[in-house]
């Protein structure tokens, strides 16, 4: 994967007192993030009750595009896979959906860096709550190769 994979999509700028991207030799640290387009975001709320699971699947993918484009700013270049990602559900105590929802943004990435740069080991994870009352979100580390 190098830069010019990533898209031209702007990115939001963070909302918190947060670094949204750091390398650190061959390593990237992406920060969650939430799926946001033109500075909103896409889905709020509990999947599964304020949320649709297919709603937020598809903002998992929107996630992990934001954290893409970070990742190939901080390879400045250089071509990079992606090493693991982690997704954060908002669910209710029961709920067993993560896996589905967080699939969203693994396919995303499967189908625009294809196997060697896309596969990549996960955790999904459900919360109570996220930042913003959003639905997902999701952080990456990737790696230079």
């Amino acid at each position: 994967m190098n830069s010019s994979q990533a898209g031209s999509a702007k990115l939001d700028a963070p909302s918190a007192l947060v670094t949204p991207v750091v390398r650190y030799g061959d390593l990237i640290f992406v920060s969650g993030q939430l799926p946001r387009r033109d500075g909103e975001i896409t889905a709020r709320g509990v999947v599964g009750d304020q949320c649709a699971v297919e709603d937020a699947r598809a903002a998992a993918a929107l996630s992990a595009e934001a954290c893409l484009k970070l990742a190939a700013q901080a390879a400045d270049g250089e071509n990079f896979v992606v090493a693991k990602i982690t997704g954060f559900v908002a669910s209710a105590p029961l709920a067993t959906h993560m896996g589905a929802v967080i699939d969203g943004a693994s396919e995303y990435l499967l189908k625009n860096l294809g196997e060697e740069a896309g596969r990549h080991a996960r955790s999904a994870v459900g919360v109570a709550a996220l930042p913003h009352n959003a639905s997902v979100e999701v952080e990456m580390i990737a790696r230079i190769l």
